[in-house]
C-alpha cells in the first residue's frame, strides 16, 4: 500500500533502516530508530510483559506483528502495526525486515463500531419484552436478558435450543406451525398468545410476535421477533368472565379503572416515543458520520452494514411517528359539522394523482354524499383507506377504485373497493390491530397503523368497520359514521 514503510533489523535487533513513511505518518523522524531495539523507545500504551513476549517471539527467529501506540508532535496518538519476517544470509539469521502502516483510522473505525453495538446493546436490553432471534431451524441464536426474568433460565442454557421448547407442551404444535407458516414466507409476520413453562414449572402467558430475516442476497437466516409477559392481563381477563350479574357495580369500577390505566398507558407510550427519537438520532447520525468520513475506506460489508443500520433506524422512526399520530387522533375531541364527503375524497384522489402521474387509474366516487362529522379525522381515514387502495392497486394494468354509499336498514354505509392484491380473509381479525401487516413489507410499504388508525376515528364516531375480500380480487372496507 502506498501508506506502508519498510523497516529491517541486524541480527541484534537493531533498527538499521526505517521508511519516510513513519516520518509522514506520525511526524516522528526515523533517524531516532536507527540503532536502537524497539523496546528502548517510549512507546505507548505498551507494557513490558507485551515486550517480554514479543522478544520470546524474535529470539525464536519467527515471523512478527507488533502493534503500537505513539504520540506525535502535535499530541495526535497514531496507531501503528509493524509486520516482520527474519532475513537469512548463508543461511544464518541475518536480522528482520517488514513493513509498517499507519492503523490510526483503523482502529478508530473499530472503536466507533464497538461503541455503536454497546449502544444497540444497551438499547436491546432496556426493553421490557424479550427479544430473540432463532437459525433457520428454529433453534434459539439470541436473547435478551428479560428472557430470564420471565422464564427463569440462563441465557446460555438457552441458547441452541429450539424455541418451542419453552413453550406449554399443549401449545406447542400451534406455535411451531405459526412459526414455520412465517419462516416458509406464507405468512409475512405472526402475533399470537400462548403459554410458557417457566423454569420452576409456573405457567406464564405471553404474547408472541415475530418475522422472518434475511442476509443482504436475500437468503433466510431465521426469524427475529418479541416475547411480552401478558400473564397479568389473562388473570384479569379470566376475572372479569367469572363476574355475575349481581357484581355489575364492582364491574363498572373496575372498568372505569382499567380506562384510566388505559389513559395514563396511552400518555406513557406517547411520552417514551419521544423519548425513543434521541437514542434514534443519535445511533443514525453515527452511522452517517462513519458512512461519510469512512466513505473510501469502508469495504462493502461494512457499507452494508452501516446502511442496514440506518434504514433500521428510519423504519423506527417512522412507527414512532405512526404511533405518536395514533394516540393523538385518539385524543383530541371532536368537532363535528356538516360536509360533503365526496368533494373530500376528490380532494385526496387529485393529491394522490398528482403524486404518481403515470398511473392508470380509473376512479369512480359517488357525487354529493352529505356527513356530520369531523372533517379533519374524516380526511385522516380518507386518506388512510383510499392510498391503500391506491398502493395495492398498483401492480394492476388499470386500476379501479371506487367511493360509494348505500343503504342498510336504518344506518348508511359507505364502501371505498379496489381491484387490488386482495388478502386472505382468515386473517382478517388482525386487519386493524396495530402492526398487523397482511402484506410483506418488501411487497407493499407501510407502517401497520393506517387501518388501526381508521378504526379509532370510526369509533370515536359510533361506528364500524369491516371488510370482504379474495386474494388477487381486490378489497371492500365498509364503514359506517354512526347516526
Amino acid at each position: 500500500m502506498a501508506s506502508d514503510w519498510v523497516w529491517s533489523t541486524d541480527a541484534d535487533h537493531r533498527y538499521t533502516r526505517i521508511g519516510e513513511g513513519l516520518r509522514t505518518h506520525t511526524g516522528i523522524d526515523p533517524r531516532r530508530l536507527l540503532g536502537r531495539r524497539p523496546w528502548e523507545h517510549a512507546w505507548d500504551e505498551y507494557e513490558p510483559a507485551d515486550w517480554l513476549k514479543y522478544r520470546g517471539h524474535i529470539e525464536q527467529h519467527e515471523a512478527v506483528t507488533l502493534q503500537l501506540s505513539c504520540r506525535a508532535g502535535d499530541g495526535s496518538v497514531h496507531h501503528l502495526e509493524l509486520i516482520g519476517r527474519p532475513m537469512l544470509r548463508s543461511g544464518e539469521f541475518a536480522g528482520y525486515q517488514g513493513i509498517g502502516r499507519d492503523m490510526t483510522e483503523q482502529v478508530a473505525t473499530e472503536r466507533a463500531l464497538q461503541e455503536s453495538q454497546q449502544r444497540y446493546f444497551e438499547v436491546v436490553e432496556a426493553v421490557n419484552e424479550v427479544i430473540f432471534r432463532t437459525d433457520t431451524v428454529g433453534r434459539l441464536s439470541f436473547v435478551n436478558g428479560v428472557w430470564r426474568s420471565i422464564t427463569g433460565y440462563r441465557v446460555e442454557q438457552s441458547l441452541g435450543k429450539p424455541l418451542v421448547d419453552f413453550f406449554h407442551p399443549d401449545d406447542r404444535a400451534d406455535a411451531e406451525q405459526q412459526l414455520l407458516a412465517v419462516a416458509d414466507g406464507r405468512l409475512p409476520e405472526c402475533h399470537y398468545e400462548l403459554r410458557l413453562r417457566t423454569r420452576e414449572g409456573e405457567i406464564r402467558w405471553i404474547e408472541a410476535a415475530c418475522r422472518p430475516i434475511t442476509d443482504a442476497a436475500g437468503n433466510k437466516l431465521g426469524l427475529a421477533g418479541t416475547l411480552d409477559d401478558i400473564s397479568s392481563r389473562k388473570v384479569a381477563e379470566l376475572t372479569l368472565k367469572n363476574i355475575n350479574q349481581e357484581l355489575e357495580a364492582r364491574v363498572r369500577l373496575r372498568t372505569a379503572e382499567l380506562e384510566a390505566s388505559n389513559r395514563e398507558l396511552e400518555a406513557f407510550s406517547y411520552s417514551v416515543s419521544h423519548d425513543l427519537r434521541a437514542p434514534l438520532r443519535a445511533i443514525d447520525g453515527f452511522a452517517r458520520i462513519l458512512e461519510e468520513e469512512l466513505d473510501t475506506k469502508l469495504d462493502s460489508t461494512s457499507r452494508s452494514h452501516i446502511e442496514r443500520i440506518r434504514k433500521a433506524t428510519q423504519r423506527m422512526a417512522h412507527l414512532i411517528d405512526a404511533l405518536i399520530e395514533l394516540a393523538r387522533l385518539t385524543r383530541q375531541s371532536l368537532h363535528k359539522e356538516t360536509f360533503d364527503i365526496s368533494e373530500l375524497a376528490l380532494q385526496v384522489i387529485e393529491e394522490i394523482r398528482a403524486e404518481d402521474p403515470e398511473r392508470k387509474a380509473e376512479v369512480e366516487i359517488t357525487r354529493a354524499l352529505i356527513v356530520t362529522a369531523d372533517r379533519t379525522l374524516v380526511r385522516v381515514l380518507l386518506e388512510n383507506l383510499l392510498r391503500n387502495a391506491w398502493k395495492f392497486s398498483a401492480r394492476e394494468e388499470v386500476a379501479k377504485i371506487s367511493f360509494r354509499a348505500e343503504r342498510e336498514r336504518e344506518r348508511r354505509v359507505f364502501c371505498i373497493a379496489d381491484n387490488g392484491a386482495g388478502f386472505d380473509m382468515a386473517f382478517a381479525s388482525n386487519l386493524f390491530r396495530p402492526f398487523h401487516r397482511l402484506h410483506n413489507a418488501t411487497e407493499f410499504a407501510g407502517t401497520g397503523i393506517g387501518l388501526a388508525t381508521v378504526q379509532r376515528i370510526i369509533q370515536r364516531h359510533g361506528g364500524v368497520i369491516w371488510a370482504q375480500s379474495k386474494p388477487g380480487e381486490g378489497a371492500r372496507f365498509y364503514f359506517t359514521l354512526g347516526g
